[in-house]
């Protein structure tokens, strides 16, 4: 039997595109899919000590990042947000 986390990874709980001209987007998200190479401003994680490290840097296309997420903003590209 498949645990409600494999659903969330497999996107069957549902997410949301972001992309930077949304701006600040907050939630319980468990996967971040980037789907054109990207810049984060924020990237909050409360399981992962370095995301602040992240924003700045550019991300290709095709990374995904697990964690769980409660705020995601972009300064270039798009993401999917996979709701936890």
């Amino acid at each position: 039997m498949s645990s409600p986390i494999s659903y969330d990874l497999q996107g069957q709980g549902g997410g949301q595109y972001i992309n930077s001209s949304i701006g600040v987007v907050t939630g319980n998200f468990r996967w971040v899919q980037v789907i054109t190479d990207t810049v984060f401003t924020d990237l909050i994680s409360s399981n992962i000590n370095a995301s602040g490290d992240i924003a700045g840097s550019t991300v290709p296309a095709g990374i995904g990042i697990g964690g769980k997420f409660s705020t995601i903003t972009l300064a270039s590209g798009s993401v999917i947000a996979y709701y936890a």
